[in-house]
């Protein structure tokens, strides 16, 4: 199993990148940004990339940008997350029997990784998903994410295929559950509304809690 390094540099466009917005925002965090969160947890949010001026910026997934705005608050709806607003990664949030990464953990030009880059952070992922306990729930925040799941478990997409809502039973037990990500265009063009991801955390959460229920000895 491949652990997460913050001085990989096996995608060299992306590398590159990084050293150009590093040296134009020194202030930045521009490297490979981590996994943020509980390493056998209930729930993992897999999403697509860091973005420029969110988890590029302050080295946390989500955080700092509009994609987190939304995605946070509706973490501590549903009991994921012990407050509803993340501004950098040394405001104590905590998260709650979830984890949160990405398919890509650096930042792509114009937030688009090549199929190769995708490819080749996969081992990453790979690592977190068997490390996940039998029945964990992954939210697959875009089509992206969701083939770099099934690709990282080294299932076809052809029996998966994205939808947002969809819910799809794997192997061992675990459960993919598909939205479309909550980045600031899918939810100004209403492609995604407020409704319509809380949604999906609702039923996720009764899912992992009737699990709970079906686990306590009688």
């Amino acid at each position: 199993m491949q652990e997460f390094s913050m001085d990989c540099r096996r995608c060299p466009r992306l590398a590159r990148y990084l050293d150009s917005v590093r040296e134009a925002q020194p202030e930045y965090h521009a490297r490979p940004v981590a996994p943020f969160g509980v390493a056998r947890a209930g729930l993992l949010i897999v999403g697509l990339a860091p973005g420029m001026h969110g988890a590029n910026r302050t080295g946390r997934p989500f955080t700092g940008d509009h994609a987190g705005t939304l995605l946070f608050d509706t973490l501590h709806r549903h009991g994921f997350a012990d407050r509803p607003v993340s501004y950098n990664k040394a405001d104590g949030l905590k998260l709650k029997d979830c984890r949160i990464t990405n398919a890509v953990k650096c930042l792509p030009p114009g937030n688009r990784p090549l199929p190769d880059e995708v490819r080749k952070c996969n081992r990453y992922l790979r690592t977190e998903i068997h490390e996940l306990p039998e029945g964990a729930a992954i939210l697959a925040l875009g089509r992206i994410a969701h083939d770099a799941v099934l690709a990282a478990l080294d299932l076809k997409r052809s029996a998966h295929r994205f939808h947002h809502g969809a819910r799809h039973v794997l192997a061992p037990g675990n459960v993919l559950y598909d939205s479309y990500h909550c980045s600031r265009l899918n939810t100004q063009t209403r492609r995604l509304t407020v409704e319509m991801f809380q949604g999906v955390f609702a039923e996720i959460r009764g899912s992992l809690d009737l699990a709970r229920l079906r686990r306590r000895p009688r």
